[in-house]
This record gives C-alpha cells, structure tokens and sequence, in this order.
C-alpha cells in the first residue's frame, strides 16, 4: 500500500501561498468593507441639500472608518481676505479634546499641490520644516477637494487611533471620499448661496415696499397749486426721497432728499431723515431751524460719511410766500409764465457733516403761473452713451415745453426725458422730482 508523503521542501512554499491567500482576502475583505461605506456614505450626503450636515456626515463616518481622531473640511472662500475659510470641525470621540484648525502653511501646499499628503511624523518632514503644528497633531492625512480641475476645499483628518499611523490604504480610501464628496458639497454650497440670495431678494423686496409707503401716496390738495411728485431708486431701492407735511395753520412742508449712495444703506438713513424732518416739522420749526435741528441729530446718530443733500421749503399757501433752506441740494428752479427762469440758490452744508451749523433761510412770493421744480441730481446728471449730461439746460427745455400741462404730466414728461436721453445706458442714480405749480 502506498502513502503519499509532504515532501518537507514543499512546506515553505506552501506556507508563503496561505499568506498570500489570507493577505488576499484580508484586501479584498478591506475592498468589501470600503464599497459597502462608500455607498452608505453617498446615499447618507446625497439625501441632504444642507452644507453643514454634509460636512459633518462625511467627517464623522469617515474618522470612524480611518479609526482617526479629528476631521477638518475646510473650503476655498472667494468673499473673504482669507482664501481658505475653515467652516467646520468634528472631534469624533475625542469631546475632552480641544479642537484645532489646519495649519496655514498645510493649507498652502495643498493649494499649490492639489494632491493627496500623508504624514505620521509631521515635525520631521522637510517640506514643513520650521512649521508650528498643534502639539495635539501626530499624525494627519489631507486630500484635496476638487471640481472640474478647480480646489474647493481641503479634508484633513489627524490621529491615527494606533501607534502604526496612517497607510497607503488610509491615504487611497481618503482620495475616493474627497473625489465622491466634492461635487456634493460643491452642489450644497450652491443651493445654500442661492436659498441665502433668495431670502436678500425677499428683504430687499420687503424694504422697497416700506420705502414705498414712505412717500406719499397722492399729492396733497391746496386750493391754488397743483402738486405732484415721484421717485424712481437706481436699485430696488433707494437714497432719495420727497414729502409734503401738513404744518399749524395754512401751511404745507415740501422736501426732497438725496442720501449719499444707494441701495438698503442709503434707505435706511433716508428713513431717518424722514422721521427728523417730520418730527421738526411738526414740532413747528422755521425752515433754517428745521435743518440746523435735522443736521445736528444726524451727526450724534450716524457716521460722517453718510451725508445727505436736502431741500426744505414751507408753502404759505395764503399769503402765497415761499420761505425755504437748502443743505447743498441742487437749487430749484421757478419758471414764470412768461417763461424765464431763476434758481432758488439758498446754499448750506450739507446734512451729517458737521455738528455745528447754521442755515440761513430765504422768502420768495409765488406768482400765478409759477412753477417750481425740485429735482435731485439723478435727473440732471444722467448720462447717455457718450457720457453726456442731462444738464439743467434740458431740464428746463422740457418744463417749458410742457408748462401749460398739469403737475404730474410735466414730472412724466421729464423722467420720460431722462430716460430717453439715458437710452440704453442703466439708470445710475435714484431720480426723485417735485414739481409745484400755481394757478390762481
């Protein structure tokens, strides 16, 4: 009877084939494993539009299937002096530990590199060499975020919970994450700018109708005058505006504005300025006190950067006197019936300056077929394609070419002129007009 028997040569080759083997299915077992946390990691990011739960989901899944301490993404913002803003931090496990963000000159080689960096001995490396790491960070493996050949963001994570430190597997595993995840994050960065837009636009539109109810709705009625009046803000909304202010006896108050600037600031002080003027109106000031008052709380409450031109006039429409002050605003005109022209040129500082000013105020007397008008410097400074003015000259071209028309056709007239003259050019300045005409 025959036996067969091991040949004792054999054994070391049998044995380095059952490493082998046993190697092999320890990397496939790896590759299993790592398929199966992709595919539960994209499904986890890819069910959410909300950037912050991204980030964190990526980082928190991903320390536990590296066994690594802390996770860092940090982004690629163009809105800030700093290129790379850091938006979040997940210490894991690790809650007694203090948290740290990447090291600037790490950041930097990753912009420069846009590849894969492996580090279990930080503080020996020589491209880092003279760096400050945490004294926290032993080890780390940072992998960069990229779109369509473009750095979005940087992924770190620090620690490997051994003494090994992290591996070539780590650094691989890492790269496919940063590769999955990056367009996703790009994709939720996107919908978050946009759902931040959307919600500006919604308080942007808010305050043009605050702004719009803050004008006046119709022009008051006074027996003898027809008035009208209008505002059109560059941007939605606006720094100019015009009231008329009922006052103590036969008296009404006409103003028109300018804030320097446009858009939410120039509205919001234009807001306060309304609140001033009424409140002095009111409170029964001459025109010249009106502004010396108005000037000197603008100047305790808002910064001297933000001055505002301003025409104040106060209509006695018994004795038909107009008695008026102007804060650096561009003179009125009053056009006689027998057309000829002259400003009302009262000159002052303008408003929000300085503190202590003095305005000076002036009385002229209505005539019938007077017509005043009170403009901001968007009408006459209005450029058309070669850049050329408006000007006071077309101003009182069109006034007089429409003098005998009603109030408010005479202001659509004008801003129709403007326009024209604009053409296809945007609307540069906000385009506020009062107009006042006598009739008996």
């Amino acid at each position: 009877m025959n036996t067969e028997k091991n040949n004792p040569s054999e054994a070391p080759v049998l044995e380095a084939k059952l490493k082998a083997l046993q190697q092999e299915n320890q990397r496939l077992k790896r590759g299993v494993e790592e398929l199966s946390f992709l595919n539960d990691l994209a499904r986890a990011i890819g069910a959410s539009t909300n950037l912050q739960e991204i980030m964190q989901t990526i980082i928190h899944r991903s320390l536990q299937a590296l066994r690594a301490g802390q996770g860092v993404i940090t982004l690629v913002s163009s809105q800030t002096s700093d290129p790379m803003k850091t938006l979040v931090r997940d210490m894991g496990t690790a809650i007694e530990q203090q948290p740290f963000r990447p090291n600037q000159m790490l950041l930097g080689w990753m912009h420069r590199y846009k590849m894969p960096l492996l580090l279990n001995d930080p503080r020996g490396d020589e491209r880092f060499r003279g760096v400050n790491w945490d004294e926290a960070v032993v080890s780390l493996v940072c992998v960069p975020l990229m779109v369509k050949s473009e750095l979005k963001g940087v992924f770190t994570v620090y620690n490997k919970k051994d003494e090994k430190g992290f591996t070539d597997d780590d650094q691989r595993l890492m790269t496919i994450i940063a590769g999955q995840s990056a367009q996703v994050i790009e994709n939720a960065r996107l919908y978050d700018e946009e759902q931040k837009l959307f919600r500006m636009q919604e308080e942007v539109r808010l305050a043009a109708k605050i702004q719009f109810d803050l004008l006046p709705k119709t022009p008051p009625q006074v027996a003898g005058y027809d008035i009208a009046g209008t505002s059109l803000p560059a941007q939605s909304v606006g720094g100019d505006y015009f009231d008329f202010i009922p006052c103590n006896g036969d008296r009404l108050a006409i103003c028109l504005g300018d804030v320097t600037g446009k858009g939410l600031p120039a509205s919001l002080l234009m807001a306060n300025l309304q609140a001033t003027i009424r409140g002095q109106t009111l409170a029964d000031a001459t025109a010249k006190m009106c502004l010396t008052r108005a000037n000197k709380l603008l100047c305790q409450s808002t910064d001297k950067c933000n001055f505002i031109t301003f025409f104040y006039a106060i209509l006695n429409h018994q004795n038909h006197q107009l008695t008026y002050a102007n804060a650096g605003h561009n003179p009125p005109w009053i056009i006689s019936a027998n057309k000829t022209h002259r400003p009302l040129d009262c000159r002052g500082l303008v408003l929000g300056i300085r503190e202590h000013v003095a305005y000076e105020e002036e009385t002229v007397a209505l005539q019938t077929g007077d017509l005043l008008v009170i403009y901001s410097d968007g009408i006459v400074e209005a450029m058309d394609s070669w850049q050329e003015e408006f000007g006071d000259e077309r101003l009182l071209d069109v006034v007089k070419q429409n003098y005998e028309k009603p109030a408010d056709v005479v202001v659509e007239k004008i801003v129709h002129a403007v326009k024209q003259h604009a053409g296809k050019a945007p609307q540069s300045d906000d385009i506020t007009l009062v107009v006042v005409k006598k009739t008996s």
